[in-house]
């Protein structure tokens, strides 16, 4: 049976292009950068890529594992993170958490956030106070993160978190509300 439209607009028919195949989905100004080497990391970026994402890991620790074949890995924040990136540090443990991310709010990215339960305390908050972080870069920084999906899993957190990004760029709430 042939696909029909019926009184979409031309933005729907090129969704609905998208959905079945006939067109590129993004435009290619994704930039994700997972902080930290960890399972939810190595999830985001292999999942972040088939949604159009160009995925960095960003691991200060030399001695960590590396990314997930075929991404990029640095040991300081890539020199080009413009409005483009996203970031999110994926291990809320790391006693280097707050240095980096004190660094990382120097750049103009899009979104940043942190992996974390929203029944403990944010970890972060005193020590960037106290690394001279102003109040308006430390409320730039999201957390939790992701979409309230009940995630467990590295794999469910990265699919919350990516969701929750994809909301976040096309100015929607997330859910089932439309």
């Amino acid at each position: 049976m042939a696909h029909t439209h019926d009184a979409h607009s031309h933005d729907a028919d090129a969704l609905c292009d998208v959905a079945h195949g006939e067109a590129a989905a993004g435009d290619g100004d994704r930039t994700l950068v997972a902080v930290f080497a960890s399972p939810v990391a190595d999830h985001l970026l292999r999942y972040g890529a088939d949604l159009g994402f160009r995925g960095i890991l960003f691991e200060p620790d030399p001695h960590r594992s590396p990314a997930p074949v075929g991404f990029e890995v640095v040991s300081a924040p890539p020199a080009d993170l413009d409005g483009t990136a996203d970031i999110v540090l994926t291990d809320h443990h790391r006693p280097e958490l707050a240095a980096v991310l004190h660094e990382l709010l120097a750049y103009k990215c899009r979104w940043i956030g942190v992996m974390g339960s929203p029944r403990h305390p944010a970890p972060y908050l005193q020590a960037l106070a106290e690394l001279g972080a102003r109040e308006a870069d430390i409320a730039r920084v999201h957390r939790p993160i992701g979409l309230n999906i009940g995630s467990r899993t590295p794999p469910e957190i990265a699919i919350a978190t990516l969701a929750g990004l994809l909301a976040d760029r096309n100015g929607r709430p997330g859910g089932f509300t439309f």
